[in-house]
């Protein structure tokens, strides 16, 4: 059983920066994909990104595209979000998922089989 745990939201001023991590533990294999996605209030669940759990291959939704990194760091065992340049429209709850495909980068959420349990983002001034 995949265990998923986000945490590194919080407040920030538009403009600003701000790191999400997801610890992971459990049976995650080298083709499977991590991914991180978000939910504004009264808003369908979003792909932002995605990573192979190996760190070789990443995905992202086009509007975060060069302002979002996602990243797989081995020693810690998590998958990381760097966030620059955070604007309003980048609030909402954000969930770490882990896909049970191989070697491919979904962005729907049915690919994905285990879910976090979300950490909020808010980015006002």
């Amino acid at each position: 059983q995949v265990q998923l745990v986000e945490s590194g939201g919080g407040l920030v001023q538009p403009g600003g920066s701000l790191t999400l991590s997801c610890a992971a533990s459990g049976p995650i294999f080298s083709g499977n994909a991590v991914g991180w996605f978000r939910q504004a209030p009264g808003k369908e669940r979003v792909f932002v990104a995605a990573v192979l759990w190996s760190g070789t291959r990443t995905n992202y939704e086009d509007s975060v595209k060069g302002r979002f990194t996602i990243s797989r760091d081995k020693a810690k065992n998590t998958v990381d979000l760097q966030m620059n340049s955070l604007k309003p429209v980048d609030t909402a709850v954000y969930y770490c998922a882990a896909s049970n495909t191989l070697n491919s980068l979904p962005s729907t959420p049915v690919a994905f089989r285990s879910w976090g349990q979300g950490t909020q983002v808010t980015v006002s001034s």
